[in-house]
Protein backbone atom coordinates (compact mmCIF):
# COMPACT_ATOMS: atom_id res chain seq x y z
CA UNK A 1 0.00 0.00 0.00
CA UNK A 2 1.13 3.35 -0.49
CA UNK A 3 2.01 6.18 1.73
CA UNK A 4 -1.01 8.27 -0.07
CA UNK A 5 -3.51 5.00 0.52
CA UNK A 6 -2.24 3.94 3.98
CA UNK A 7 -3.05 7.29 5.22
CA UNK A 8 -6.31 8.02 3.35
CA UNK A 9 -7.58 4.37 4.79
CA UNK A 10 -6.36 5.58 8.32
CA UNK A 11 -7.93 8.47 7.83
CA UNK A 12 -11.21 6.31 7.11
CA UNK A 13 -10.75 4.28 10.09
CA UNK A 14 -10.19 7.44 12.49
CA UNK A 15 -13.83 8.79 11.53
CA UNK A 16 -15.35 5.18 11.60
CA UNK A 17 -13.88 5.01 15.49
CA UNK A 18 -14.70 8.36 16.08
CA UNK A 19 -18.28 8.05 14.63
CA UNK A 20 -18.98 4.89 17.34
CA UNK A 21 -17.60 6.64 20.07
CA UNK A 22 -19.77 9.66 19.58
CA UNK A 23 -23.38 7.66 17.85
CA UNK A 24 -23.29 5.53 21.25
CA UNK A 25 -21.91 8.57 23.48
CA UNK A 26 -19.73 6.30 24.88
CA UNK A 27 -18.36 7.87 28.30
CA UNK A 28 -14.69 9.06 29.54
CA UNK A 29 -12.78 5.77 30.12
CA UNK A 30 -14.56 3.18 27.67
CA UNK A 31 -12.70 0.48 26.84
CA UNK A 32 -12.56 -0.04 22.95
CA UNK A 33 -10.70 -3.12 22.65
CA UNK A 34 -6.97 -4.43 22.42
CA UNK A 35 -5.11 -2.49 19.15
CA UNK A 36 -4.50 -6.52 17.74
CA UNK A 37 -8.75 -6.82 18.23
CA UNK A 38 -9.12 -3.75 16.42
CA UNK A 39 -6.60 -4.78 13.59
CA UNK A 40 -8.58 -7.69 13.17
CA UNK A 41 -12.28 -6.07 13.48
CA UNK A 42 -11.72 -3.34 10.75
CA UNK A 43 -9.14 -6.06 8.72
CA UNK A 44 -6.83 -3.24 8.22
CA UNK A 45 -2.72 -3.25 8.76
CA UNK A 46 -1.02 -2.55 11.97
CA UNK A 47 0.64 0.35 10.20
CA UNK A 48 -3.29 1.77 9.40
CA UNK A 49 -4.24 1.15 13.12
CA UNK A 50 -1.16 3.03 14.02
CA UNK A 51 -1.74 6.13 11.95
CA UNK A 52 -5.18 5.86 12.76
CA UNK A 53 -4.49 6.06 16.54
CA UNK A 54 -2.10 8.67 16.18
CA UNK A 55 -4.90 10.67 14.29
CA UNK A 56 -7.32 10.23 17.40
CA UNK A 57 -5.12 10.62 20.19
CA UNK A 58 -4.28 14.60 18.17
CA UNK A 59 -8.31 14.87 18.31
CA UNK A 60 -7.70 14.16 22.12
CA UNK A 61 -10.91 11.33 21.82
CA UNK A 62 -8.73 7.90 22.70
CA UNK A 63 -5.60 7.32 24.51
CA UNK A 64 -3.32 3.71 24.50
CA UNK A 65 -2.70 2.22 27.96
CA UNK A 66 -0.16 -0.52 27.83
CA UNK A 67 0.26 -3.60 30.10
CA UNK A 68 -2.18 -6.51 30.72
CA UNK A 69 -5.23 -4.67 31.29
CA UNK A 70 -4.24 -2.03 28.74
CA UNK A 71 -5.81 -1.29 25.42
CA UNK A 72 -7.49 1.37 23.60
CA UNK A 73 -9.42 3.78 25.60
CA UNK A 74 -12.18 6.89 25.25
CA UNK A 75 -10.63 10.08 26.58
CA UNK A 76 -13.20 11.99 26.60
CA UNK A 77 -16.08 13.07 24.10
CA UNK A 78 -15.57 15.77 22.05
CA UNK A 79 -17.11 19.43 23.20
CA UNK A 80 -20.54 19.92 21.43
CA UNK A 81 -22.66 22.46 20.51
CA UNK A 82 -26.46 22.09 18.76
CA UNK A 83 -26.83 24.88 15.88
CA UNK A 84 -30.72 24.99 15.22
CA UNK A 85 -30.83 21.61 13.14
CA UNK A 86 -27.29 20.91 13.36
CA UNK A 87 -25.05 19.06 16.43
CA UNK A 88 -21.74 19.77 15.75
CA UNK A 89 -18.66 17.97 17.60
CA UNK A 90 -15.25 19.66 18.57
CA UNK A 91 -12.14 18.09 19.64
CA UNK A 92 -10.00 19.18 22.76
CA UNK A 93 -7.39 20.41 21.37
CA UNK A 94 -8.46 24.15 21.37
CA UNK A 95 -9.11 25.71 24.61
CA UNK A 96 -12.85 26.05 24.65
CA UNK A 97 -14.83 25.42 21.50
CA UNK A 98 -18.04 26.47 22.71
CA UNK A 99 -16.30 29.58 24.35
CA UNK A 100 -14.87 30.41 20.80
CA UNK A 101 -18.94 29.66 19.07
CA UNK A 102 -20.46 31.73 21.49
CA UNK A 103 -17.81 34.35 20.64
CA UNK A 104 -18.64 34.05 16.63
CA UNK A 105 -22.22 34.09 17.22
CA UNK A 106 -22.07 37.56 19.55
CA UNK A 107 -19.97 38.91 16.71
CA UNK A 108 -22.23 37.90 13.89
CA UNK A 109 -24.69 40.04 15.70
CA UNK A 110 -22.68 42.92 16.02
CA UNK A 111 -21.62 42.51 11.89
CA UNK A 112 -24.86 42.02 11.03
CA UNK A 113 -25.68 45.77 12.38
CA UNK A 114 -22.60 47.22 10.91
CA UNK A 115 -22.88 45.99 7.46
CA UNK A 116 -26.63 47.50 7.07
CA UNK A 117 -24.38 51.03 6.86
CA UNK A 118 -21.99 49.66 4.90
CA UNK A 119 -22.41 46.98 2.52
CA UNK A 120 -21.99 47.48 -1.09
CA UNK A 121 -23.68 45.68 -3.92
CA UNK A 122 -20.45 43.08 -3.84
CA UNK A 123 -20.91 42.52 -0.59
CA UNK A 124 -24.85 41.82 -0.97
CA UNK A 125 -23.79 39.16 -4.01
CA UNK A 126 -21.28 37.59 -1.75
CA UNK A 127 -23.88 36.75 1.10
CA UNK A 128 -26.63 35.69 -1.72
CA UNK A 129 -24.04 33.52 -2.98
CA UNK A 130 -23.32 31.83 -0.04
CA UNK A 131 -27.40 31.84 1.24
CA UNK A 132 -27.37 29.85 -2.70
CA UNK A 133 -24.59 27.31 -1.11
CA UNK A 134 -26.74 26.83 1.92
CA UNK A 135 -29.79 26.18 0.04
CA UNK A 136 -27.81 23.94 -1.95
CA UNK A 137 -26.10 21.57 0.83
CA UNK A 138 -29.06 21.90 2.93
CA UNK A 139 -29.26 17.61 3.06
CA UNK A 140 -25.39 17.53 3.97
CA UNK A 141 -24.60 18.85 7.76
CA UNK A 142 -20.68 19.41 7.00
CA UNK A 143 -21.08 21.27 4.19
CA UNK A 144 -24.35 23.26 4.98
CA UNK A 145 -22.25 24.81 8.40
CA UNK A 146 -19.05 25.73 5.84
CA UNK A 147 -21.95 27.50 3.88
CA UNK A 148 -23.15 29.14 7.23
CA UNK A 149 -19.98 30.14 8.05
CA UNK A 150 -19.07 31.59 4.83
CA UNK A 151 -22.27 33.92 5.00
CA UNK A 152 -21.77 35.07 8.19
CA UNK A 153 -18.13 35.82 7.43
CA UNK A 154 -19.47 37.82 4.11
CA UNK A 155 -21.43 39.95 6.78
CA UNK A 156 -18.30 40.63 8.93
CA UNK A 157 -16.36 41.87 5.92
CA UNK A 158 -18.92 44.37 4.92
CA UNK A 159 -18.98 45.71 8.28
CA UNK A 160 -15.08 46.50 7.30
CA UNK A 161 -13.74 46.52 10.67
CA UNK A 162 -10.54 45.08 10.29
CA UNK A 163 -9.19 44.49 13.78
CA UNK A 164 -12.66 42.80 14.30
CA UNK A 165 -12.94 41.00 11.19
CA UNK A 166 -8.96 39.39 12.14
CA UNK A 167 -9.79 38.34 15.21
CA UNK A 168 -13.25 36.36 13.71
CA UNK A 169 -11.15 35.22 10.70
CA UNK A 170 -9.12 33.81 13.41
CA UNK A 171 -12.09 32.38 15.90
CA UNK A 172 -13.54 30.22 12.34
CA UNK A 173 -9.91 29.12 11.84
CA UNK A 174 -9.73 27.68 15.26
CA UNK A 175 -13.62 26.08 15.07
CA UNK A 176 -13.16 24.85 11.61
CA UNK A 177 -9.71 23.12 12.41
CA UNK A 178 -11.41 21.32 15.50
CA UNK A 179 -15.01 20.44 14.19
CA UNK A 180 -14.65 16.62 13.77
CA UNK A 181 -18.10 15.79 12.93
CA UNK A 182 -21.82 17.31 12.11
CA UNK A 183 -24.95 15.50 11.97
CA UNK A 184 -28.21 16.70 11.87
CA UNK A 185 -30.89 16.54 14.25
CA UNK A 186 -34.21 14.54 14.27
CA UNK A 187 -36.60 16.39 12.30
CA UNK A 188 -34.09 18.86 10.73
CA UNK A 189 -35.67 19.44 7.57
CA UNK A 190 -38.59 21.72 8.51
CA UNK A 191 -35.42 23.47 11.19
CA UNK A 192 -33.14 23.72 8.53
CA UNK A 193 -36.40 25.55 5.77
CA UNK A 194 -36.60 27.84 8.79
CA UNK A 195 -33.02 28.92 8.88
CA UNK A 196 -32.91 29.22 5.10
CA UNK A 197 -35.75 31.50 5.32
CA UNK A 198 -34.18 33.68 8.96
CA UNK A 199 -30.87 33.68 6.91
CA UNK A 200 -32.60 35.08 3.88
CA UNK A 201 -34.48 37.61 5.81
CA UNK A 202 -31.06 38.74 7.45
CA UNK A 203 -29.28 39.34 3.94
CA UNK A 204 -32.49 41.28 2.69
CA UNK A 205 -32.93 43.30 5.43
CA UNK A 206 -28.90 44.41 4.72
CA UNK A 207 -29.21 44.86 1.65
CA UNK A 208 -32.21 47.03 1.89
CA UNK A 209 -31.02 49.14 4.75
CA UNK A 210 -34.09 48.07 6.84
CA UNK A 211 -32.88 48.80 10.28
CA UNK A 212 -35.98 46.95 11.72
CA UNK A 213 -36.24 43.70 9.84
CA UNK A 214 -32.71 43.14 10.72
CA UNK A 215 -33.84 43.10 14.41
CA UNK A 216 -36.32 41.00 13.82
CA UNK A 217 -34.05 38.74 11.49
CA UNK A 218 -31.39 38.94 14.64
CA UNK A 219 -34.08 37.87 16.88
CA UNK A 220 -35.35 34.96 15.32
CA UNK A 221 -31.52 33.80 14.51
CA UNK A 222 -30.98 34.10 18.30
CA UNK A 223 -32.96 32.20 19.23
CA UNK A 224 -32.60 29.19 16.64
CA UNK A 225 -29.03 29.48 18.59
CA UNK A 226 -28.85 26.59 21.45
CA UNK A 227 -25.62 25.86 23.32
CA UNK A 228 -25.75 22.44 24.69
CA UNK A 229 -21.91 21.85 25.98
CA UNK A 230 -21.02 18.15 26.61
Amino acid sequence: MTTQGRRSRASWLAETVQDEVLACALPTGSRLGLRTELIDRFGVSPSVMNEALHILRERGLVEVRPGVNGGVFVAAQPAQVRLGALDVWFSRTIADPVELFEARVRLDELFAGVALERATPEDVRAMEWALHEMAAARDEPRAYLEATMRLHHAIARAARIAVLVGMYESILALLRGAITRAAYTSGHREMVGHALEAHGNLVTAIRDQDREALDKALAVHRRDVERTPC
